[in-house]
């Protein structure tokens, strides 16, 4: 199956690039953001400058990697067996963030199944917390300050449509592809990137309400807790894909890619889809319900 498949496609060998820095400068960046995170969580404010200096050379070594690749697939350089490498890493990565998120969604069920009940029980409202209902939204019984919970039906809502809508239109622009339509390919993936940036807009502006308004904040108790830090990850994650678009779509416009072969295009929008079933889960379990 390998031999005929490689034959197919006139390959020989599997590509192996010439030995890089990049790996290595990719480690010391991370080594130097832990250090500057570790020193600011310390109070020390000196921690800035290992933590901006780490930012600079991953954000360099991601640029001259992925420009190299790039590079190497616009040469003819990669085949099926590579092909199958990325799909396989690929397919690895979005199972890792699926588990990452999976952990966060299993902390809210905690709370909202076991922790608040428990700590409303007979037991503990009588000797620990007089007074605390098992209700939700709720920030803990130790928790005094009043706060609102942010409604489904507003920005939220909205923001599902426009997430809903930019899987569409990366599907179109991905048939596009296959039929070699380049300028509907062009036309719907900028409608994504900007059904993206649309998106975070909402979000920051959402952000900005719960903060001044809501009184609702990342120390807001279990519930401010859970509701930034599953969105906040959700929102780091869109900007991310954001950006990736952006740049496949940089490429499409320099003619990139083919109607047989397009993997990036396709990762990205593996990647893209998988934010829009994050935020489904985002909407029901953590606005709606």
């Amino acid at each position: 199956m390998g031999q005929s498949t490689s034959a197919q496609h006139g390959q020989q060998h599997y590509y192996v690039p010439q030995p890089m820095a990049w790996p290595i400068l990719g480690s010391s960046a991370l080594f130097l953001m832990a250090v500057g995170a570790v020193l600011i969580f310390n109070s020390t404010s000196a921690g800035w400058i290992p933590l901006a200096l780490g930012t600079v050379l991953i954000l360099y070594m991601m640029f001259r990697w992925f420009g190299d690749v790039v590079r190497e697939s616009e040469a003819g350089k990669y085949g099926a067996w590579e092909d199958m490498s990325f799909r396989w890493g690929m397919s690895w990565f979005i199972f890792s963030e699926v588990m990452f998120f999976a952990a966060f969604f299993g902390a809210l069920f905690y709370i909202r199944v076991l922790s608040v009940p428990d700590l409303a029980s007979l037991e503990h409202k009588e000797l620990l917390w007089p007074g605390f209902t098992a209700h939700w939204p709720s920030a803990g019984p130790a928790f005094a300050e009043k706060f609102s919970p942010m409604a489904a039906w507003g920005v939220p809502a909205i923001n599902t449509l426009l997430l809903l809508s930019s899987g569409l239109t990366v599907t179109i622009a991905h048939i596009a592809l296959k039929k070699n339509n380049r300028s509907q390919l062009n036309l719907f993936l900028a409608l994504t990137v900007l059904l993206g940036a649309l998106f975070l807009s909402l979000q920051i502006y959402e952000y900005g309400h719960a903060y001044a308004e809501l009184n609702l904040k990342l120390t807001t108790g279990a519930y401010g807790s859970t509701f930034f830090m599953l969105t906040g990850f959700h929102g780091f994650h869109v900007t991310m894909g954001t950006i990736m678009l952006a740049v496949i779509l940089s490429r499409c416009l320099a003619g990139h890619f083919k109607p047989d072969h397009h993997f990036a295009f396709e990762a990205v929008a593996w990647y893209w889809h998988f934010v829009d079933v994050v935020w489904l889960g985002l909407f029901i379990f953590v606005y709606w319900f």
